[in-house]
């Protein structure tokens, strides 16, 4: 049968025991919050009301997650089939959209690395077009993507001789790739390509004497002394058009267009999506792809048949005529061993997702989507006819009146009083412009599909010190935020909108910074009650206390059998998400919190930082080596740095209460609290005082955290 098929999908065999776990956790939960509910009302203290707090919030939390784990599938795809469903003359056009945006943090050589491992996709060459916005308005950025051109007119036929699976340059070359006789002269092509691209970039600008095209000269002029990255007309430059460019081989090269939209000072630029959305318009314009892929600038192909197996979903003669996009995880190469920084987010982008797949579709997680344009986009919203038949995906050079149409499209008011960012193409409103999308295009009926196969598709950076991966959190969290509270609420017009339990795991998203309240209720209150000797939970051998250890164990265990035999990930990295986990709750999500608050009081807050791409030589090492790197002095690191020595405090004095006293059936559960947060508070105790690299933290904030703790403890005692 597989052979008369273009894609399977069949129910994990996991699904009844998760539904079978959900519903007995979900009776012990609804115990122990009768039990709060009934200290609340004979005897309410702070610490009950507290407490009832922090476990509420738990509860609805995993309430919402268990919707993740309710019809959790598993998908494949026979792209070999593919030709017996349609020819490959018949396949739609791809148009992939690739957003930059600062040249500094996000390297051109990087950039145009992910550009050449699209651009040499097993996909018809004149079907296949590749767009890249440059929203920092970098002239160094055109220039490296001109002198990449150049270069895969050698590289794209090199790859399709010989198979190449690795299409990205820098990766295949770092691979100890199989030798053939070009390779030695295509290898040193690359490298006097990264030389120049590199040397440009460290110059700061481009030499027009360098640029022997009178056209291009004319682009690069746009750079004038009042050009500035938020202030500046729009650029448009197609560097490789299918109609004339051929490769080295004589074959037809795909189009490449460079695109820089005009941005404004006195105009809201919208961050990825409105460049996004700007890449949408102008496509649509010049070859107006039927299929559109949006990918990250160090999102590079790891599988050059990627688009086939999207289209086996696309071109199933019995698809859905309501599928909106394909979602390929996302996957990062590049993390160390043990995934310190619990970088690679296996639990959101390859089990949690499957449970949506089972529901309306994954979400859209910012790169990696093949969308249908006619869902992201809308023809009639252009203002303006187009030719919609297109099929041959041709770019002239002479036709000046579609450029002309495409810097409009690509003007910073093109927008003004139309539905773009609000109901047509990538939503605004929120710094997660790709979950808030999907979303929507979710609530309006079109559904999405995860295709997840062994091969990643693509491969892509994650941050390698802990204040870039604590930034990344904060940002995601609190765009998460604002898609909460807006009129599209997930758990109010989504529940609406869509199927109950998918509207669910969207409020799950968007709620995850309020793990933060719990988080920090049990990192600082029973250890505070530990120093000042006041009990606050049951004996060991009470009733209580089994109902605790069930709680804590069933939700650990389940998290470790899904992360570590479900999901065939190590035990090393699932302890180190338990880890990173407690560190968000107590840097990120607070912050997170915060941030939205101040924004929706009308303060100005730090908004959106692109994170950083280029790796020291050190930070390089300690990340290779599982190293936390805390060299900078950031105020991320310093709620649980207090944290780590407040229960390093209080597990030190309830061990004397145990000792002197011997009162351990009083002080049980506060020591285990005490002691779980200092076994995994060990890599900041390191930090603090036992390392003497450029990664320990910074003596000031050590001080800092050291004061305040001991502040913490004096103050408690007046109270207890």
């Amino acid at each position: 049968m597989a052979a008369l098929l273009l894609h399977s999908s069949e129910r994990l065999s996991k699904t009844w025991l998760n539904r079978i776990f959900a519903v007995i956790y979900s009776a012990v939960v609804s115990f122990l919050l009768l039990r709060h509910c009934r200290n609340l009302i004979y005897s309410p203290t702070p610490i009950s009301i507290t407490l009832f707090l922090a476990d509420f919030v738990l509860a609805f939390m995993w309430f919402t997650s268990q919707c993740f784990h309710w019809n959790p599938i598993h998908r494949r795809v026979f792209p070999e089939n593919l030709q017996l469903f349609v020819e490959e003359r018949e396949y739609p056009a791809l148009d992939v959209l690739i957003c930059t945006a600062d040249p500094t943090k996000e390297p051109p050589v990087g950039v145009v690395n992910t550009a050449l491992s699209v651009l040499a996709y097993d996909y018809p060459p004149d079907k296949l077009s590749v767009y890249i916005s440059d929203d920092g308005g970098s002239e160094v950025t055109l220039y490296a993507f001109m002198e990449g051109a150049k270069f895969a007119k050698h590289w794209i036929p090199y790859c399709k001789k010989h198979n190449i699976v690795d299409r990205s340059p820098e990766v295949y070359f770092e691979s100890d790739p199989a030798w053939f006789p070009e390779t030695d002269d295509i290898k040193a092509m690359y490298e006097r390509m990264k030389s120049r691209v590199e040397k440009v970039v460290q110059s700061g600008g481009v030499c027009l004497d360098e640029v022997k095209e009178s056209e291009i000269r004319d682009t690069f002029s746009k750079w004038t002394p009042n050009f500035s990255r938020r202030h500046h007309p729009t650029i448009i430059q197609i560097i490789l058009d299918n109609t004339i460019d051929k490769d080295v081989a004589g074959g037809v090269m795909p189009n490449l267009v460079y695109v820089s939209r005009e941005k404004s000072n006195n105009k809201p630029h919208n961050f990825k999506a409105g460049a996004l959305n700007v890449l949408l318009r102008v496509s649509g314009l010049l070859t107006n792809g039927h299929i559109v892929l949006v990918l990250d600038c160090d999102m590079f192909s790891n599988d050059p048949e990627t688009p086939l197996r999207a289209l086996c979903y696309f071109m199933d003669p019995n698809a859905d005529s309501k599928l909106g996009f394909v979602q390929f995880p996302q996957r990062f190469n590049g993390i160390n061993r043990n995934d310190i920084y619990a970088s690679e987010f296996k639990a959101e982008t390859q089990i949690l997702s499957l449970g949506m797949d089972g529901l309306l579709g994954a979400q859209f997680m910012g790169t990696g989507g093949f969308f249908k344009q006619h869902v992201i986009s809308d023809d009639s919203s252009f203002g303006f006819i187009k030719d919609t038949s297109m099929h041959n995906i041709s770019i002239s050079k002479s036709t000046k009146d579609v450029l002309v149409l495409a810097h409009q499209a690509a003007s910073c008011d093109y927008e003004d009083n139309t539905k773009w960012g609000s109901e047509i193409g990538f939503r605004y409103g929120t710094l997660t412009e790709d979950t808030y999308t999907s979303f929507r295009l979710h609530c309006e009926g079109w559904k999405s599909i995860l295709c997840n196969p062994k091969r990643a598709a693509f491969l892509g950076g994650s941050p390698s010190n802990l204040n870039d991966a604590l930034t990344q959190i904060k940002r995601w969290y609190m765009g998460f935020l604002e898609i909460f509270y807006n009129k599209y609420c997930p758990i109010t017009y989504g529940i609406r909108s869509m199927n109950p339990l998918h509207a669910l795991c969207y409020t799950h998203y968007t709620l995850r910074s309020f793990w933060s309240i719990p988080i920090i209720v049990y990192a600082f209150l029973p250890q505070i009650s530990l120093l000042n000797s006041f009990p606050m939970f049951a004996r060991v051998f009470e009733g209580g206390i089994s109902l605790h250890a069930f709680l804590f164990l069933g939700a650990y265990g389940k998290d470790f059998v899904d992360f570590v035999v479900f999901g065939g990930g190590s035990m090393q990295r699932w302890w180190n998400c338990q880890r990173m986990w407690l560190i968000w709750g107590l840097s990120s999500y607070p912050f997170a919190l915060l941030e939205w608050s101040l924004k929706s009081l009308g303060f100005s807050t730090s908004g959106f930082n692109v994170t950083s791409k280029v790796t020291e030589e050190e930070q390089k090492r300690l990340y290779e080596q599982g190293v936390f790197d805390f060299g900078v002095e950031s105020i991320l690191f310093f709620p649980f740095s207090v944290a780590s020595l407040i229960n390093l405090f209080s597990f030190v004095k309830g061990f004397m209460e145990v000792f002197i006293n011997g009162r351990l059936e009083e002080f049980f559960v506060q020591m285990f609290i005490s002691g779980f947060v200092v076994v995994n508070s060990w890599p900041i105790y390191e930090g603090m005082v036992l390392r003497r690299d450029r990664g320990r933290m910074p003596l000031k904030l050590t001080l800092a955290s050291m004061s305040t703790a001991i502040a913490i403890f004096l103050a408690s005692s007046l109270i207890f």
